[in-house]
């Protein structure tokens, strides 16, 4: 159980109706797992507003609703906060009702159109056979350890996420290797997360259904940088033409790999 107070350490609050120190027991986007006292965040999503049921997460007990526009009939004893940007702050929730588990991990996510579950999958094996207890995020499987939980996402959402680095931390996991798609990105799924590096494998025409144009699409790809603290490291593909633009602007120390192009970290191409 935790305070809604102190679940909305950086949450970028515009109101609050109601008192916050009430208990949370559990985040919901979705009002069908909505149970009492849970904070249930109304996402403005693609296909569907969550600010249409926020009557009925009331209905099944939610203690808390964060939205970005109040509803006009209020329900006396639930707290209702009004924040600028509702999926960031559900990233943010996360991230602190499971203690910052990223925090407690080295985290390395894995960006690109191509080799995101290969380099992950990779880098989760040789850390592995290094002697490390490992995690896995990826299209193909998620790994806690020995234990295997199926995949349902590129990326799973942010409560999702924050719940199984949770797990990985509970299990003396020191090393987390995830995919971050462009989708995670723009969806704040990955708000509050702190990796320690970032990976980017390259960038083709993909997704522009979901992005719109092939600037947008690499706009999305470098929000993942540009979130990177300094104390991060970015590694990029030489050999791939929009490496530099990914890593421009970021704060975390710049390294570049290659098979073909000069970088720090060249690898020959071998062909049989």
């Amino acid at each position: 159980m935790k305070l809604l107070k102190d679940i909305l350490y950086k949450v970028r609050i515009e109101q609050v109706v109601d008192s916050t120190n009430t208990a949370i027991e559990r985040i919901a986007f979705d009002s069908r797992q909505v149970v009492p006292f849970t904070a249930f965040v109304a996402i403005k999503g693609t296909q569907v507003d969550g600010h249409a049921f926020i009557d009925k997460a009331v209905e099944s007990g939610a203690s808390a609703i964060v939205c970005e526009e109040l509803p006009t009939d209020l329900k006396e004893g639930v707290a209702y906060v009004r924040v600028a940007d509702a999926s960031q702050a559900l990233g943010m929730l996360a991230n602190n009702f499971f203690d910052e588990p990223s925090k407690q991990l080295k985290l390395v996510g894995i960006t690109g159109t191509n080799g995101k579950t290969s380099v992950a999958t990779l880098l989760f094996r040789l850390f592995r056979s290094l002697g490390y207890k490992c995690g896995l995020i990826s299209t193909v499987e998620i790994r806690i350890g020995q234990k295997t939980v199926p995949s349902t996402h590129t990326t799973p959402d942010a409560v999702r996420l924050n719940e199984l680095m949770a797990e990985m931390v509970e299990a003396g996991v020191t090393h987390c290797f995830m995919e971050v798609s462009s989708h995670s990105v723009v969806q704040e799924r990955i708000s509050g997360l702190r990796f320690a590096a970032g990976v980017f494998t390259n960038i083709t025409h993909d997704h522009l259904d979901y992005h719109g144009t092939f600037a947008e699409y690499i706009k999305a790809k470098k929000r993942f940088f540009d979130q990177l603290g300094d104390e991060a490291g970015a590694l990029v593909n030489a050999d791939e033409a929009n490496s530099g633009v990914m890593v421009q602007n970021t704060q975390a120390a710049k390294r570049r790999y290659a098979g073909r192009n000069m970088a720090e970290h060249h690898a020959p191409i071998i062909q049989e």
